[in-house]
């Protein structure tokens, strides 16, 4: 085994992560921010390197022995083509959201299925390439006869892994830096430098030094047990630990965001633990000298309870760290998938190209079919306890019939042992699942909705209330969210006929575009938060029948770009925090290009800011300058948080009598609802007082750029919060002391 070939597969694995991030994101930006959106783009990703797996399996298989050139160069043509990728991709799906637009319009099931057609096509043919590169170097391998090459497949897996770990990380560096496509740029040179290198080392006079000469791990064969179980069975294994890994990662999300909150290095956080205890399994599994263990009951039983671990460690009655909760929680599963994973797969390839080509696709499938039962059958329709239930019960099934088979009477003894701790270990996960908390559990007055989106409660009392979606604050019955709507209504100086509200929420500011009279468009993303609005407001039943209310479950974002309607408001509330993921989409330059085409002559863009440092208000300051001739800022009513108002025609200055004067009487009956002022006149004042000048906004940061989809400034914050001196004080606050 060559050490050259174990830096391929680091290099490789480090560019397939930070092409599924960017891809992802790029997806999102072109076809909207939704789950089966986000679901489809992952899907292809896994099913394209399924079948590149299988294919070059297949390769290998039928035409192996005439290829006559060193196999090391079929590799690196794959690495060719995964670096053309990075330069394909992006105008690929530019290409497909312009002709989706041409083509449906707004019919969800069209969408879908068009979207899913053309992100296939443009991702599958180099995600075949990504994972071809398994059997074609397992093949270049096996022709040099290099030593332990039997189990070939797991020294090139824990390369690539180790390359994975690197990949969830660093590349959120790099897309702070240079943005989406200088990312993608920077992964095409060292696909680039991979296949070069590859072709270099074929043209070395004395090919074999390739091979056993410079072995990195020199150790004799494993002897593997002459009978372990039929093809079908490993294969049933692979099958296993992929749909479950994967299914489990969408339910630890879900787990964990109360927990870690909503940013992009939450979720990159969750990745690199995974991947880097599956990296510390597989290397485990490497130094081993005994492979027997899969005959064992023990093994299987502590893989489900490791499944339903997370459920203990994320009871928000559990004293721990946040990121301790992760730690425990993720790292036990996850080294054992990494152990039995290879094992699994060396003892059914045995080093055999096309072998371990099957292998892994049938793991790949898995890994597809995972997230899809997890996210659209088992969340939304038992919710995130007995999904783990369901995930980890065919392992403690399995643990359980191999502890009660028959064995020699040698081996009594031990099985007995394994029956007991096999026993105690089942005991133990049931006791947890009775009784670990769910975090919203911690509320007595509370709604819980579940959908294949996320997990929404609605908690309170009659003087407060609260949505948290997966765990994670919203939104509260504040009177900002009323002047988000009679803000601009006001500023708008004629009687208007239409809004648009893009956020749904507690459904506030809708409520209040609707006491105006005028028909008023909601736009929401996650499908349950609706579903709820009876609870913040009891008029909701009445006002959802209204004909002048709309309700549109989507991304608001696409809605714009597949609708033709024009609007004399429209009134953005993006979910917080201001570096929420995927957040940027609706503070960028391109998103308000879009909407002032569907603003009508006159019409006025409410941009709600919560409180953020200077540099993103700076940003989004500069986007909405760039965008738009006219903008003005006004701090909130709480004195916390800033509503830009932007338009193509001028927002006059007009006093706060003159505003209250234009709200026809339901509506100052809305906005004083909740005070804190006892008039319209007043509580417009209070705003009006407030009103900040936006070049003082930009010069405060004067060398921030405006924000744009390529460089979502407000999402990717970590190289400048590094240079920032209390940086590492809020982490340990927020992560060390466990607060929520």
């Amino acid at each position: 085994m060559n050490r050259w070939c174990f830096g391929f597969f680091v290099v490789s694995g480090f560019c397939s992560v930070l092409y599924e991030v960017v891809w992802l994101r790029l997806a999102m930006a072109q076809f909207g921010v939704t789950t089966g959106l986000v679901s489809i783009v992952l899907s292809v990703f896994m099913i394209g390197i399924g079948v590149g797996s299988w294919g070059a399996g297949l390769l290998v298989r039928k035409y192996g022995d005439g290829i006559n050139f060193p196999p090391l160069r079929l590799y690196a043509l794959a690495e060719l083509m995964i670096a053309i990728s990075a330069v394909s991709v992006p105008y690929e799906l530019l290409w497909g959201r312009e002709l989706l637009l041409r083509m449906t319009a707004n019919a969800p099931l069209t969408y879908y299925l068009f979207s899913g057609a053309w992100i296939s096509l443009a991702l599958i043919p180099w995600c075949v390439c990504m994972g071809a590169t398994f059997p074609l170097v397992m093949f270049a391998v096996k022709k040099l006869n290099a030593p332990d090459s039997q189990r070939s497949f797991s020294y090139l897996y824990l390369a690539n892994v180790l390359g994975a770990v690197l990949g969830a990380s660093i590349p959120l560096l790099l897309i702070e830096a240079l943005g989406f496509r200088g990312t993608l740029r920077v992964g095409a040179l060292l696909n680039l430098l991979l296949a070069s290198s590859a072709v270099a080392l074929t043209l070395r006079a004395s090919h074999d030094r390739l091979g056993a000469t410079s072995s990195l791990i020199q150790e004799p064969p494993p002897q593997f047990p002459i009978r372990t179980g039929s093809d079908a069975q490993l294969l049933w294994l692979l099958f296993g630990t992929g749909l479950t890994s994967m299914g489990a990662e969408v339910v630890w999300i879900r787990l964990y965001t109360p927990s870690l909150g909503t940013v992009v290095y939450a979720f990159a956080a969750i990745l690199a633990l995974y991947l880097a205890a599956t990296y510390v399994g597989s290397w485990i599994y490497r130094r081993r000298r005994e492979y027997t263990c899969l005959e064992g009951s023990a093994l299987w039983v502590m893989l489900g309870f490791s499944v339903v671990l997370p459920f203990l460690t994320a009871d928000p009655l559990v004293p721990l760290p946040s990121a301790l909760r992760v730690l425990i929680g993720i790292t036990p599963f996850s080294g054992l998938v990494g152990f039995i994973t290879s094992m699994v797969m060396d003892r059914y390839s045995g080093g055999d190209p096309d072998r371990a080509g099957n292998g892994y696709a049938v793991n790949v499938i898995g890994c597809v079919l995972g997230p899809l039962l997890s996210g659209f059958i088992l969340l939304p329709l038992v919710g995130e306890r007995y999904a783990v239930c369901v995930l980890a019960l065919p392992w403690f099934v399995l643990g359980l019939v191999i502890s009660f088979s028959r064995g020699s009477a040698v081996q009594n003894a031990f099985r007995r042992r394994s029956v007991a701790f096999s026993s105690l270990l089942v005991l133990v996960s049931v006791a947890l699942v009775a009784h670990a908390k769910g975090y919203e559990q911690q509320y007595r007055s509370r709604i819980v909705k579940r959908d294949h989106t996320a997990t929404v409660v609605a908690i309170g009392g009659p003087h407060w209330k609260r949505l948290l979606i997966n765990g994670v604050g919203i939104t509260s019955l504040t009177p900002i969210t009323k002047m988000m709507a009679h803000l601009p209504l006001a500023f708008l100086g004629r009687p208007p006929e239409n809004a648009l509200v893009i956020c749904f929420g507690m459904g506030t500011t809708h409520r209040s575009m609707l006491s105006w009279g005028i028909h008023s468009t909601a736009v929401e993303l996650v499908p349950s938060v609706p579903s709820v609005f009876y609870f913040f407001h009891p008029d909701a039943p009445e006002l959802l029948k209204s004909p002048n209310s709309e309700v549109v479950i989507g991304d608001g974002r696409y809605y714009l770009e597949s609708s033709p309607t024009q609007y004399d408001v429209i009134t953005i509330d993006p979910p917080p925090p201001v570096a929420a993921a995927g957040s940027s989409l609706l503070y960028s330059k391109e998103f308000y290009a879009l909407a002032g085409k569907h603003l009508r002559p006159g019409g006025i863009l409410q941009q709600w800011l919560p409180e953020g440092d200077v540099d993103v208000t700076a940003s989004v300051a500069r986007a909405l300058q760039e965008s738009f001739p006219y903008v003005r800022a006004f701090g909130s009513i709480e004195g916390w948080g800033t509503h830009f108002l932007a338009s193509n025609h001028p927002i006059l200055p007009t006093a706060p009598s003159v505003l209250a004067s234009r709200l026809p009487p339901p509506a100052v009956k809305d906005l004083l609802e909740w005070g804190p002022s006892s008039t319209a006149e007043e509580q417009f004042g209070v705003v009006m007082g407030r009103e900040i000048s936006l070049d003082s906004m930009v010069a405060a940061s004067p060398r921030t750029p405006a924000l744009v989809d390529d460089r979502p400034f407000n999402e990717y914050f970590l190289l400048r919060a590094l240079r920032d001196p209390d940086f590492w004080q809020r982490v340990w606050r927020r992560f060390g002391e466990g607060q929520h």
